[in-house]
Parts: structure tokens; sequence; C-alpha cells
């Protein structure tokens, strides 16, 4: 059974960090990219940062990008976000995505930026 579970969510002020984990069963991770999604209240999805299946390539979105980092280490079956100098606007629902012919999801996880 296919599965992505994140954790590290939760409530961070703004400015400070989190690091957001993706846990994958059920199939091999190496032969997927993987994504970051998010989506806040009201808001359609958006990309937040990709990763190609062996790391070699990442792209992320023009409001992410030099704050966040996405890594993944394939002998752990963990994708990682690593999200710095938060702002309240990152607040959302991040969700991990894994793609190849399929597209598969994890069922997300909160973060609030907020003083």
């Amino acid at each position: 059974q296919v599965r992505l579970v994140e954790s590290g969510g939760g409530l961070v002020q703004p400015g400070g960090s989190l690091r957001l984990s993706c846990a994958a069963s059920g199939f091999t991770l190496s032969n997927y990219a993987m994504n970051w999604y998010r989506q806040a209240p009201g808001k359609e999805r958006e990309l937040v940062a990709g990763i190609s299946s062996y790391g070699g390539a990442t792209n992320y979105a023009d409001s992410t990008k030099g704050r966040f980092t996405i890594s993944r280490d394939n002998a752990k079956n963990t994708v990682y976000l690593q999200m710095n100098s938060l702002k309240p606007e990152d607040t959302a629902v991040y969700i991990c995505n894994a793609k190849r012919f399929l597209n598969y999801w994890g069922q997300g996880i909160q973060v609030t930026v907020s003083s």
C-alpha cells in the first residue's frame, strides 16, 4: 500500500524555521520525482518545491526561493523541506507528492506562522 506521511509541522513565529519530512512506503522512492505543495484557506494548491528522482535537480516557487530547501534521502525513503525565514503568508497545509506515471499524495500537515 502506497503511503506518504508528513511530519514536522506546527506553529512558528515569523522569521523562524521548520523542517518537514515526508516518509514514503509502498513504492520505490528513487523512481519518483517528489514535490511539496501547499494550500492555504480559500486559495488554490500551489507548488512550493520539487526535486528529481535522484536529487540532481530542484525547482522552487518564486515566493520560496532562497528560503526553502528541498532534499531527499532515497535510502531512508524520506523527502525533506527545510523552511527558513518563515512569513505569515507561508501559513498553509503542506502536502507531499510523488510523481511519475501516477501521482501519490500525502494527507498534509499544518504549518502556521504567527506571532
